[in-house]
């Protein structure tokens, strides 16, 4: 195994990870996660009808934060915040203090190894967190810094510290992440391999990300995971984390940082409607084969050294660029402002927690 600086931070990163979950209904998914998330804090956002009332098991740490509550708390910038659809969670990256994030949707369950045992997937994101990526130059056994791997020979020893791991993007096991037409053609597919390996995803290539098993660290690229305008009043969908996936990874190739992919698996137990989801992705789907080549073009000025100027410097790019496709991109760019600034407002020293109080909270059980 390629050496490491001992870290001295806690490998389970209990006091410095929270866990945010965007739901519409009762969150029954958690019994079998205890084992693995009750000594952690979650951040539940709840989309759609505020007044319905989500039910928690107990003996779960967490806040669960409502559409009213996001108004409340953001005021007329709640705007940037997506309603109906899943990409609410980025709320939930907003009001975390913690240095790291791990996020995951209420219809993934635990899935097993080949062995059977259970994965615990918020344990191997955190080691793909804590130790270094590869962006530079690919190493073929995959990543040196897991157990019984190492660079290979031809490997320059300069680049063998890597970079800081800034995402790792987890995968799924049973139902695929399709787009709708190949949900259509392959209704019956799903996946049933299990590959061993992480990766870091090179400088220079995008990737479609998923968000329903992704951990990041927030202090190293949070203000960049915006997951968009989408679901009600829009007119797209299902490009939430892509987006985001997309802003990200030319932030990261700018800063230096890394992407990584592959394991943990979760279990993906519930296909959604290939004919919904056809009507919410249909503009994406043409779309796409013109923001994919802007995302490509991207250049980010020396001078942006942050997460937040990187980020402003994009919004005028897609303003630019992208609003000669759709008037969308140009209310999107707006849009990517106005989350900056929210974010800058609810994380500044000045900010008082107690403005941003929780619709509902949970403690843990006693021990």
């Amino acid at each position: 195994m390629a050496s490491v600086e001992p870290s001295v931070v806690d490998p389970t990163l209990r006091d410095q990870l929270d866990i945010v979950i965007p739901t519409i209904r009762n969150l029954d998914f958690l019994e079998m996660w205890r084992p693995f998330f009750q000594n952690y804090h979650l951040i539940i956002v709840q989309d759609g009808d505020p007044s319905k009332t989500i039910k928690v098991p107990e003996g779960f740490d967490y806040e669960l934060y409502n559409r009213n509550d996001i108004n409340r708390i953001l005021g007329p910038k709640a705007s940037c915040i997506s309603f109906k659809d899943s990409a609410c969670r980025c709320f939930g990256y907003m009001v975390s203090k913690k240095k790291y994030i791990y996020t995951i949707d209420d219809d993934c369950f635990v899935a097993k190894d080949p062995s059977g045992k259970d994965i615990n997937a918020l344990e191997q994101h955190i080691k793909n967190l804590l130790t270094p990526s590869t962006p530079f130059f690919f190493n073929t056994l995959y990543d040196p810094y897991r157990d019984g791997a190492d660079f290979v020979r031809g490997y320059p020893f300069s680049m063998r510290e890597g970079a800081p791991t800034a995402v790792s993007h987890g995968l799924w096991l049973n139902i695929p992440d399709y787009d709708a037409p190949t949900q259509l053609v392959k209704p019956a597919e799903r996946n049933k391999r299990y590959v061993d390996a992480v990766m870091t995803i090179p400088k220079g290539t995008l990737f479609p990300m998923c968000g329903m098993n992704l951990g990041f660290n927030r202090d190293l690229i949070g203000p960049a995971m915006y997951f968009g305008l989408m679901g009600d009043g829009q007119p797209i969908g299902r490009y939430d984390d892509m987006w985001a996936g997309w802003c990200i990874k030319v932030i990261c190739d700018h800063l230096g940082l890394g992407v990584k992919t592959g394991l943990p698996y979760i279990w993906h137990s519930k296909a959604s409607n290939p004919f919904v989801n056809l009507k919410k992705e249909y503009k994406g789907i043409f779309w796409q084969e013109e923001i994919i080549p802007f995302f490509q073009q991207v250049v980010l000025p020396k001078d942006a050294v942050t997460v937040e100027q990187c980020y402003l410097e994009l919004s005028k790019q897609v303003k630019d660029k992208l609003s000669t496709i759709d008037p969308y991109f140009t209310k999107l760019s707006e849009a990517m402002v106005t989350w900056i600034e929210a974010w800058g407002e609810l994380n500044s020293p000045d900010s008082k927690a107690a403005d941003y109080k929780p619709s509902k909270v949970g403690t843990r059980a006693a021990k």
